[in-house]
């Protein structure tokens, strides 16, 4: 009796071992790619932080010396950084609002839902520097035909990429042209919603707004949450189009040997990813670029952890 109860739990203490590194070898492409391509990545970033590296030399460990240039010498960091949180709540705030309602007005059509769908989603298929390139031609304040469209109606004619103040709007009126990705998985979750309750709202005497807070919007909660989550995540890694945009505007699009304001017009336009780009890549300082990156990856971190708290409003309290 005694070599039994000894022997049972040897046999379950190697049990559980296969079980272990049988779920270990079917998670190990997961875990191989994500210790690669993130975990190794996000250390070596915080890391390089600390020291001063050129990419060429060895690093030399400098303490805070990278956070302290970056947060107090560094003319760009600040004006950089209210440039990517106004992005951050505007761009994706009007984005979302934007695809939703689209994708609402969709599906409420009888006839030529497929052609509109295109319609809509076509933009979004546009390569991110060409579409900036056409927007800022069609934005230009002199030749474009916006201003001249709205000179003929008598309205302000803004100078959108020239003009500091104009010049993030016109970023947003760009994201919100491509917003087809948006609209198709809004229409997804919009068409899942049980019509049963749609007639018992009816029933109930619910209006259009009380169908949509207390029918619509419980049901799609979990893809708003998504969409704006998603959202932050590729709007704090903005980059292509207001580079572009501001190259376009100024007049530099591309050849050697021409001078270019990062930021165009004023700065207007410079956003954190700009910065790691050219103290990393144009500067070599690594150091400081990765405390930006460092910054950035904080930053997205704390609003998705704020966004994924159910008192967030996006989930209801029955999820």
């Amino acid at each position: 009796m005694t070599v039994a109860r000894t022997e049972v739990p040897a046999a379950l203490k190697r049990k559980r071992r296969r079980e272990t590194a049988r779920t270990l070898a079917f998670l190990s492409p997961w875990l191989i790619g994500f210790g690669f391509f993130f975990l190794y990545p996000l250390i070596s970033t915080v890391y390089f932080s600390f020291m001063r590296y050129d990419g060429f030399t060895a690093p030399v460990f400098t303490g805070l010396k990278n956070w302290d240039y970056v947060f107090t010498k560094y003319p760009f960091f600040w004006q950089g950084l209210q440039n990517t949180l106004w992005l951050v709540v505007v761009m994706v705030t009007l984005r979302v609002a934007f695809g939703l309602g689209i994708g609402m007005l969709i599906t409420k059509l009888k006839t030529g839902v497929g052609f509109f769908r295109t319609l809509f989603y076509l933009p979004y298929l546009a390569p991110p520097v060409a579409a900036t390139m056409a927007f800022a031609f069609l934005l230009n304040p002199g030749t474009g035909p916006v201003n001249h469209f709205l000179g003929k109606l008598g309205l302000p004619q803004p100078g959108w990429f020239t003009d500091p103040s104009w010049s993030k709007p016109a970023l947003t009126m760009l994201a919100m042209w491509g917003i087809g990705d948006l609209m198709v998985i809004f229409m997804a979750s919009l068409l899942d919603v049980p019509k049963e309750q749609y007639e018992a709202a009816e029933l109930d005497g619910a209006g259009p707004w009380q169908r949509f807070r207390y029918v619509t919007y419980p049901n799609i909660s979990p893809i708003v949450m998504f969409a704006v989550v998603t959202g932050v995540i590729q709007t704090m890694q903005y980059y292509t189009q207001a580079i572009v945009a501001g190259k376009v505007a100024s007049g530099i699009i591309g050849g050697s040997g021409q001078a270019f304001e990062p930021g165009y017009p004023h700065g207007s336009t410079w956003t954190l990813p700009q910065m790691v780009y050219s103290l990393g890549f144009q500067r070599f300082d690594t150091g400081s670029a990765c405390v930006i990156a460092v910054v950035l990856f904080v930053i997205s971190m704390a609003f998705t952890s704020l966004l994924l708290r159910r008192n967030a409003g996006f989930l209801s309290s029955e999820d």
